[in-house]
């Protein structure tokens, strides 16, 4: 399994977080199975939304190709990306970044991946794929 983590900084995390999981669960339901394109990372693959699962301070989104969970603080959101190859481990990051730089563009958010160890805990979400 291939991971990465995020550290966003901001006061409103479970803000985001929310808006995030609704955004979504919300194209996910249109399409059923939606096809996100809105982080290709200019290579023209899509990942694919399966299923979103969040509460105030905790959030799951499921891909095709992977999972990313989520985690808000008083002031940051975490987030922890895992795929099961590094292509669609980028394109997980790249759909979940460009969503989240989007709707947070006014407190100018900016996320910024590094990669995790093979066996490291998860942090975010402790949820399994």
């Amino acid at each position: 399994m291939y991971a990465s983590k995020a550290d966003v900084p901001t006061d409103r995390a479970a803000r985001y977080l929310t808006q995030l999981c609704k955004h979504s669960d919300h194209v996910n339901g249109l399409a059923g199975g939606h096809a996100d394109r809105s982080g290709h990372g200019g290579n023209g693959a899509a990942v694919h939304l399966q299923r979103v699962e969040w509460s105030e301070i905790e959030g799951v989104i499921r891909f095709a190709e992977g999972r990313c969970a989520l985690h808000a603080t008083d002031t940051r959101l975490l987030l922890d990306a895992e795929a099961d190859s590094p292509e669609r481990l980028q394109r997980i990051q790249a759909a979940i970044a460009s969503r989240l730089e989007r709707i947070g563009r006014r407190d100018r958010l900016t996320v910024v991946w590094r990669p995790v160890e093979p066996g490291s805990a998860p942090r975010a979400g402790g949820a399994t794929p």
